[in-house]
């Protein structure tokens, strides 16, 4: 054989070895692919469960958030409420200061009366017993 031969056959297997390189590699790239397909499929599927999960724990957080909504505006009424009972208590307290206080000068003026008449009704004792006696 000559040489041209020698490399031309030299070539070919070079050229075979390359091919099957290649095709080991694209099979090996290949089932690489396929398994980042899976690995996305199962990604996407993950993905969609939290998704369903997150916009689920959403709406639960606005129906929370509404009803400590309402449920604070109730207890500003009653908060209301008792401001006003505060005030009531506060002018029903005053009134029966007023009240008290009426009746103690009240009863202090007929305490004054009573002791008025009392001295009044010694004196006329008194009177009654001397006019008794001289008789």
């Amino acid at each position: 054989m000559s040489l041209a031969g020698i490399s031309l056959l030299i070539i070919a297997i070079a050229f075979a070895f390359i091919s099957i390189y290649v095709v080991k590699t694209l099979k090996a790239a290949s089932s690489t692919m396929t398994s980042v397909s899976n690995t996305l499929e199962k990604v996407e599927g993950q993905m969609q469960g939290i998704t369903t999960e997150s916009e689920s724990l959403l709406k639960k957080s606005n129906n929370i958030a509404a009803d400590i909504e309402t449920k604070t505006q109730t207890l500003d009424g009653l908060m209301e409420t008792l401001k006003n009972v505060g005030s009531t208590v506060g002018n029903v307290n005053h009134s029966l200061q007023g009240v008290s206080e009426s009746v103690a000068h009240a009863s202090h003026e007929k305490d004054e009366n009573v002791a008025k008449a009392m001295r009044w009704g010694d004196a006329a004792i008194e009177l009654y017993l001397k006019w008794k006696r001289k008789k």
